[in-house]
């Protein structure tokens, strides 16, 4: 025991002195307030830059000026020396004293000091195009190429090479990237910003970062997050040096709390006009509880801004949300039709706004965010509407600085909970149970929660996991299990992809499986558009479900593209759709093929159109989502969902709902998610046969489902000389009946082999 000790105190000392002790690294940490100033000299004069050999520009100058004036920039010194002698280092401070663009920078030029001999630098983000955003500023201030020495992969979308020293990213990239590299040896220094959003890849990644560390004793890890840093993060990061800073404007700006109580969103845009009329210089940010509101908000506040007076000056409402172009730098309104101000319009997302800081003096907080938490018990999602969290409250004051006003629409700060609630405690995490499973495999054993999840909703992802065939007798990883793994997609939507490779509609499955991962492609239309654009999308009704309903959109955009005299994006418009989803669900669907390519799987021909690939389909649906299925109980579009007995409605917008066709309403049907909400819809519906869904499902979960008349209509099918008062010890029979070839030629003939 104590020579193991021994041994890891060695190979610690040892990892330090690779950094420390090269004469590049002694010169960095001697030169710490001026290693950006001089990096190396040609000659007498000229100046290069030390990551691509370059002479610098004129603008790296002017950049290099404010750089120097960022509070970050006082910490230079401090946090060298705390990187080179700690594996993991934590920065809390907030976004406006430059936390997201120094301190990778200054991680670069330690691995560049180190000659790369550990690897290179990587920043996760929570959201995509802050990444995008923060990799142009940084490439800009470093003064090389985007795509070069510094770039960024985000979504689907990787602008990198071999040459790239640092790399912004999501931090679900990130995660997957540890599928075929566990311990993420091409990396010298990860850096983890936004520790604070808590979302579920982040919490992962700081989990399974602290094993890695073990096994990687050279490695260097920087945590950054917004302060006050919680009770949860201070303990999870035990003994690593913390460096706190404060932003210039450490004094909150003027806050004037009025509780507008349920009519918060019309108090919100009652402010903005009244801040309008004021001629009160500065932009004003509004966080609203959801993207819908901010949507509803844009659209009221484009028809009330036309009708104030010339003399007030332009409003400009801005949309900021990640499901519409994320939360970059939006077109600078000002100049374009004399004095204008801009309305931010966003959410919890736009609590790091670290652009908009210099023009915004106005903040007005609603204090809710309407939430989707996941029921482990239903497995279903619930839209809840929350408190913000006393942390949150002070990121959103912060955006106006000292001398702006924020408006608190809630009564005080005493009625908000202490802290933001961890994603992974109101999540669906059968996806991250898959993925620790997998890295089980690779050698990472242990992952260090900060908050641990529900152990209901833990029970509930490996008994998913089961049904799905993804694990063994043992709750290791099947072969199955590894190769759902390796697809980019839920479980349950990579399920149904695998089965379409015995099914023989792969082309099919993937645009499904595209178009299903992709945002909304359906557009809501302005008023006066309504008529017009149910009929568009009803141009595109298949009438064997809405998943053939997706089809018919993808191919129809793939034709429109083909087109020469038209406009893609006009053709869009024209029918209500939405490009940029298009353009989303494409790249997904490029991927997924190049994955099924890489893991040998056949990828059928297109067969879309007949009636047998339209049953080839649904048995490969069905083979993913047989926990996701209903009946019409009473002929009028009441859904019993079978899993747990709620009743669920098809929204309008679907080939079945009231406005959206003549098809009739099916009496059973697939969905692909439900929302326990005021109408309790589903999303995404197929109608389908019951005898298929018999010969599809895994009887040990038919013979859990709870007792009502759908089952027992499933269980005549299934033995038509059963009684129904068998059912009752129909979990003691599931094992039996599974094994039994022979308890009928409906259940053994036509089953997907790979469940």
């Amino acid at each position: 025991m104590t020579d193991n000790v021994k041994s890891e105190a060695q190979k610690k000392r040892r990892s330090e002195a690779d950094w420390a002790d090269s004469e590049a690294q002694k010169k960095h940490q001697s030169e710490a307030e001026s290693v950006s100033e001089a990096p190396f000299c040609f000659g007498d004069e000229l100046e290069l830059n030390r990551f691509d050999g370059l002479p610098f520009s004129s603008r790296y100058y002017k950049l290099l000026a404010e750089r120097r004036t960022l509070p970050m920039w006082t910490f230079r010194r401090r946090f060298d020396d705390a990187l080179v002698h700690a594996q993991l280092l934590v920065v809390c401070a907030h976004a406006d004293v430059g936390r997201s663009t120094q301190i990778p920078q200054w991680c670069a030029e330690l691995c560049l000091s180190a000659r790369y001999r550990h690897g290179t630098v990587v920043c996760t983000q929570a959201g995509g195009q802050r990444a995008v955003d923060l990799t142009l500023r940084v490439a800009d201030e470093m003064d090389v190429n985007v795509g070069h020495e510094v770039g960024y992969s985000v979504g689907r979308e990787t602008c990198c090479c071999a040459d790239t020293v640092l790399r912004y990213c999501t931090d679900d990239i990130l995660l997957r990237e540890m599928m075929s590299d566990p311990f993420l040896e091409q990396y010298g220094v990860i850096v983890i910003d936004q520790a604070h959003q808590r979302t579920v890849s982040t919490d992962l990644l700081l989990g399974l970062l602290k094993d890695i560390l073990v096994h990687r004793p050279e490695l260097r890890v920087v945590v950054l997050t917004a302060p006050p840093l919680t009770d949860e993060l201070r303990s999870h990061f035990r003994g690593a040096p913390i460096i706190s800073l404060e932003s210039p404007s450490s004094s909150l700006p003027e806050v004037v709390h009025s509780g507008a109580g349920k009519d918060y969103f019309y108090s919100a845009l009652r402010l903005v006009l009244e801040i309008h009329r004021t001629k009160e210089d500065g932009d004003v940010v509004v966080f609203l509880a959801s993207e819908e509101e901010v949507h509803c908000a844009h659209s009221i506040l484009q028809k009330e801004g036309s009708r104030l007076g010339a003399h007030l000056g332009r409003m400009v409402p801005v949309v900021l949300g990640p499901s519409r172009g994320g939360l970059g730098r939006p077109p600078d309104e000002r100049g374009i039709c004399g004095k204008s101000r801009r309305a931010f319009l966003t959410t919890e997302h736009g609590e790091d706004l670290w652009w908009a800081m210099e023009s915004v003096n106005f903040v007005i907080d609603c204090g809710v965010q309407k939430k989707m938490v996941y029921n482990p018990r239903i497995r279903a999602n619930s839209e809840v509407l929350q408190s913000i969290s006393q942390c949150q409250a002070e990121l959103r004051r912060k955006l106006c600085g000292p001398a702006g006003k924020c408006f608190c629409l809630y009564a005080d700060d005493g009625q908000l909970p202490a802290r933001r609630s961890p994603r992974i405690l109101e999540s669906n995490i059968t996806a991250t149970v898959l993925f620790l499973k997998r890295m089980a495999i690779g050698g990472l054993g242990q992952c260090e929660f900060i908050d641990r999840p529900d152990p209901a909703g833990l029970m509930q992802a490996l008994e998913e996991l089961d049904y799905l065939a993804a694990l063994d007798d043992d709750g290791n990883l099947s072969e199955i299990g590894v190769v759902m793994s390796e697809i980019p997609l839920e479980p349950q939507l990579a399920k149904a992809l695998l089965a379409s490779c015995e099914f023989d509609c792969v082309s099919e499955m993937l645009t499904v499986a595209a178009m299903l991962s992709a945002p909304n492609c359906f557009t809501e239309p302005l008023s006066g558009m309504t008529h017009e654009a149910s009929q568009c999308h009803r141009n595109f009704q298949h009438h064997e479900g809405d998943h053939f309903t997706l089809i018919n959109v993808y191919s129809a955009f793939k034709r429109s593209q083909k087109d020469p005299h038209f406009s893609v994006e006009m053709w869009c418009r024209d029918h209500f759709l939405d490009h940029s989803a298009l353009q989303t669900a494409e790249s997904i669907r490029a991927e997924l093929t190049d994955t099924l390519n890489r893991i040998e799987l056949p990828v059928s021909e297109p067969a879309f159109g007949t009636s047998s690939n339209a049953a080839d389909l649904k048995r490969a649906l069905l083979a993913g989502f047989f926990m996701q299925i209903a009946r019409d109980v009473d002929g009028s579009g009441n859904y019993l969902i079978l899993a747990h007995k709620h009743v669920a409605q098809v929204p309008p917008q679907s080939g079945y709902g009231p406005r959206a066709g003549k098809l009739g309403l099916p009496e059973w049907v697939l969905f692909h998610d439900y929302k326990l909400a005021e109408n309790n819809f589903m999303r995404i519906v197929t109608q389908i046969s019951p005898q298929v869904f018999i010969q599809t499902v895994p009887l040990y979960f038919f013979y859990n489902l709870p007792r009502s008349e759908s089952k027992d209509i499933l269980q005549h099918m299934l033995d038509p000389h059963a009684s129904a008062d068998t059912c009752k010890d129909d979990r003691h029979k599931a094992s039996s009946h599974a094994d039994d070839s022979n308890s009928s030629a409906v259940q053994s003939t036509d089953r997907c082999a790979i469940q």
